[in-house]
């Protein structure tokens, strides 16, 4: 014989906790630590305004459950090429608008449209900054130092990796993984010659390599 279940009434209020497990199910679904309304609306039980309203604010919502704010206002241009390199990087080839609501961006488009008036115009300033020289900076006088001391810091700017990664046609050097032909594939840009071996952070001595290496 079974046993008996209890159906909630489709008008039963719903309870902070259930409220708080939906949240972070769709995070680990995911796989971000962060979520914009449009993202949870996408993939949640509940309504946002519901959230919010429950809360305070959709970004106290997420504070609640360990979640970063899904809307920043005054993110640094830095950040904001991060994330587009984040998500270039993950497929492979140049990201649209669309890619902003999907891991792994953590960042939506309203930040970009505010810093930069449109995602068309976003994306031209990141290939701009991209495609301009790396300065190297060289602060030793003595030509004696020159041949201990490193020229260049240990880890690669974001203009570099973004450079090292578009040069390997963002595919691991050594047995071709790709994430665009697997997601599960995560890239980074490593050094040739050691850097602790004396080799310098610059694009000659640096490749592109998956994390199982």
């Amino acid at each position: 014989m079974s046993n008996f279940e209890y159906t909630p009434p489709k008008n039963a209020p719903v309870s902070t906790e259930e409220m708080q497990n939906d949240l972070k199910q769709v995070a680990e679904k995911l796989n971000t630590d962060t979520l914009t309304q449009k993202l949870y609306s996408e993939h949640g039980k509940y309504d946002v305004t519901n959230l919010s309203r429950r809360f305070g604010t959709w970004n106290r919502t997420l504070a609640t459950v360990g979640l970063k704010p899904g809307n920043i206002n005054n993110y640094s241009d830095e950040e904001l090429f991060e994330n587009i390199l984040s998500i270039w990087q993950h497929k492979g080839k140049q990201p649209t608008r669309r890619d902003l609501s999907i891991n792994p961006s953590t960042i939506s488009h309203r930040p970009y449209n505010r810093r930069f008036n449109s995602w068309s115009h976003a994306l031209q300033s990141f290939i701009e900054y991209a495609n301009q020289n790396e300065v190297q900076v060289n602060n030793n006088n003595s030509s004696e130092q020159n041949k201990t001391e490193k020229q260049t810091s240990r880890d690669p700017s974001l203009r570099l990796r973004f450079q090292v990664l578009k040069r390997d046609n963002f595919t691991c050097c050594q047995c071709g993984a790709s994430p665009a032909k697997d997601p599960n594939v995560e890239l980074h840009v490593d050094h040739i010659q050691p850097w602790s071996k004396g080799g310098e952070t610059v694009i000659e001595n640096l490749q592109t390599l998956c994390l199982q290496l």
